[in-house]
């Protein structure tokens, strides 16, 4: 459903404002504004899977024209309908466990991410403000979700959506939910926001600077510079982050409020849990304070412990549950609001195990599929910055040897290493990863279900662990 909001282009000063940028602005629906992202290539696909999924498309078809896909829109596109072998690798390589809270947000809210979300902040500056007017949604929080989702448009994805929709349709495990993202992309071919060519993603459709799926595109996306598109895949992010407020503003964002504060809690204190809602007066009564003194942001909210009894606490308000609608994680909302609290210069968590306001350091998630699929939220060792060398890249494994644990291709590279030409010091990594795990689940056992629950939901086993330990404590639904 396209946004009936009004357009901002229609503005005579605005548009100044955004031709300033390198918007464009009321060019007309005749092609998608460049974008600088070059399709990759698809690799040869067996040729029975290529010939079923040919036979796919046919029986397809009529489904597609009885919802609404006419048939010049459907043929036009289909016709770059191929099977794509990596798009299969990588739905199964998907990792089966979340990564612990604090290798998340020291991926999240890396230095260079902050650097570079504050040079994003002064260079569109003019846009956010019209965005922030519009939507209500501070610059930062739209910011940080860019800078998590596709590192401020550096990651946007390659792959085109209709081979990609296409063969994870056809393939089975997911038929259903990936027939209506094929659906709601021909949709978006058929509005003429862009053409099959420039509809590019990641591998399971997630879309533009900020990493929409098709039928979250359909709902929330706006055409922000009024030029008859919205365009979330050139290079220009203008409709992007429009976009991104918009969808945060209908799912609850309230202009001028706080998305929450880390607190203190009192001597047994054991309300924690989103399933338990009060107003910050009462939690304020209940002995519940800011770390960092003053007085609780007013709203209602809940208390969560994402690293369990003995990391920090945090008052959520509905700001964080509005950001939790675009993916749902803690670990992916605290994130995001805290990666806007770095961008405006705001301290960070204080309670953290590495020390007071410890600046959170920076891929590959795969939470839940949400607005944003698979958003891109920590980076491997060579994504962001220049890979160091020598000695300089020595001293930062010692520092931070999660940058070698938590990257999957490094792994794999350590673990098939030979000993006869890697030297004789090489450990056993898969009994450190268990031993890591294991740690974890110790830290978690004080943590509410629904983190829990949402790392591993299909793990009937862990629980079973969790309602052992956790004992009487309250559950978040």
């Amino acid at each position: 459903m396209k946004s009936t909001i009004s357009r901002i282009g229609a503005s005579a000063a605005l548009i100044a404002v955004l031709g300033s940028c390198g918007v464009s602005v009321a060019n007309g629906p005749a092609g998608p504004v460049g974008s600088s992202v070059t399709p990759a290539a698809i690799p040869p696909a067996a040729p029975g899977d290529e010939a079923g999924l040919q036979r796919w498309v046919q029986n397809f078809r009529p489904r597609a024209l009885s919802r609404g896909i006419d048939a010049g829109t459907f043929d036009r596109a289909m016709r770059l309908a191929r099977y794509n072998p990596e798009v299969i690798r990588l739905d199964r390589k998907q990792a089966e466990f979340s990564r612990p809270v604090w290798l998340y947000l020291d991926g999240a809210v890396s230095e260079e991410r902050v650097r570079t979300g504050r040079a994003m902040a002064a260079r569109y500056a003019g846009v956010l403000s019209a965005i922030e007017r519009q939507y209500g949604v501070p610059r930062e929080i739209v910011l940080a979700v860019w800078g998590m989702e596709s590192n401020y448009g550096s990651n946007r994805g390659k792959m085109q959506l209709i081979p990609s929709l296409t063969t994870l349709a056809y393939d089975g495990r997911r038929s259903e939910m990936f027939e209506n993202q094929l659906i709601a992309a021909l949709r978006i071919l058929q509005a003429g926001d862009t053409d099959p060519a420039h509809l590019l993603g990641s591998w399971a459709g997630a879309m533009g600077h900020t990493q929409f799926m098709p039928t979250s595109f359909l709902e929330y996306a706006v055409d922000f510079t009024g030029d008859g598109r919205r365009d979330i895949w050139s290079d220009d992010p203008t409709d992007s982050l429009a976009s991104t407020a918009a969808y945060l503003a209908r799912n609850g964002w309230r202009s001028g409020q706080a998305w929450g504060t880390e607190v203190v809690l009192p001597d047994g204190f054991s309300a924690v849990g989103k399933g338990t809602r009060r107003s910050t007066g009462d939690w304020a009564a209940a002995g519940v304070r800011p770390i960092n003194g003053g007085a609780l942001p007013p709203g209602t909210g809940s208390i969560i412990r994402p690293a369990g009894a003995r990391g920090p606490s945090f008052l959520i308000l509905d700001n964080f549950r509005s950001i939790l609608r675009y993916n749902n994680s803690d670990n992916y909302a605290l994130g995001v609001s805290y990666l806007g609290e770095a961008i405006a210069g705001r301290p960070g968590i204080r309670d953290h195990p590495a020390g007071p306001a410890r600046p959170c350091q920076p891929r590959e998630d795969h939470p839940p599929m949400s607005v944003s699929d698979a958003p891109e939220t920590t980076e491997p060792l060579t994504a962001t910055t220049t890979r160091p060398e020598g000695e300089d890249l020595r001293l930062r494994i010692l520092a931070n040897p999660g940058v070698i644990l938590d990257d999957p291709e490094l792994m794999r590279a350590l673990l098939k290493a030979d000993r006869r030409t890697a030297g004789r010091n090489i450990v056993d990594l898969r009994g450190v990863l268990v031993d890591r795990l294991e740690d974890r689940l110790d830290r978690l056992e004080d943590t509410h279900r629904e983190v829990l629950a949402a790392a591993y939901r299909a793990d009937r086993r862990l629980d079973a662990v969790l309602l052992e330990t956790q004992g009487g404590r309250d559950r978040a639904g």
